[in-house]
C-alpha cells in the first residue's frame, strides 16, 4: 500500500509519485503490499525534521525513515512485505535545486523520491562504493520510469 500526504501547499503531480513508487518497488523486488508513505511538506516542516533527526539546520529536499528494514530479496528468495517506512519530500527545495542538475521540478522530485526509497531499502551513499551503488540504481530506475512511464 502507498499512502501519499501532501501537505506542501504546493501542486504535485501525486498520482505519477505513487506510481512510480510502485514502479521501483516492483524494479527492486518488493512485495506489492509492502507499505511506503510519502510526505509531501514544506520548509518548515522539513527543517524541523532536519533538524530533530538528523541535526542539520534548516530544510533539505528529501528524507527517509525506515521501519521494518526490508531489504530487496536474493535470487530465488520472495519478495518482502512489510511497513518500509516514511519517505518525506520538500517540493519547495527540490523546485528550487532543479535546474541545478539539469532537471524539471517533477524530474527532481521523481529523483528525490526513488533516491528515498532506496534508503528505506538499506542502501546509503557515505562511502564511495555504497554512493556510486546507490546512485546507478537511481540512476537506472528513473531512466526506466521515463522509457516506460503513462504517456498523458
Amino acid at each position: 500500500m502507498i499512502d501519499l500526504t501532501n501537505e506542501s501547499g504546493r501542486v504535485a503531480d501525486e498520482s505519477g509519485l505513487v506510481a512510480l513508487t510502485r514502479f521501483a518497488l516492483r524494479r527492486m523486488h518488493i512485495h506489492p503490499e509492502a507499505e511506503v508513505s510519502i510526505m509531501l511538506v514544506d520548509e518548515e516542516t522539513m527543517a524541523g525534521y532536519h533538524e530533530r533527526f538528523m541535526g542539520e539546520p534548516g530544510p533539505t529536499d528529501v528524507l527517509s525513515f525506515p521501519m521494518d528494514e526490508l531489504r530487496p530479496p536474493s535470487e530465488g528468495e520472495e519478495p518482502p512485505i512489510g511497513l518500509l517506512g516514511d519517505v518525506v519530500l520538500c517540493p519547495a527545495v527540490t523546485e528550487r535545486q532543479a535546474a541545478e542538475f539539469g532537471r524539471t521540478p517533477d524530474q527532481e522530485a521523481e529523483y528525490l523520491l526513488v533516491h528515498g526509497l532506496l534508503h528505506l531499502l538499506g542502501f546509503d551513499h557515505a562511502e564511495p562504493a555504497e554512493k556510486k551503488t546507490m546512485f546507478d540504481l537511481t540512476d537506472a530506475i528513473v531512466a526506466a520510469w521515463a522509457e516506460e512511464r503513462p504517456k498523458p
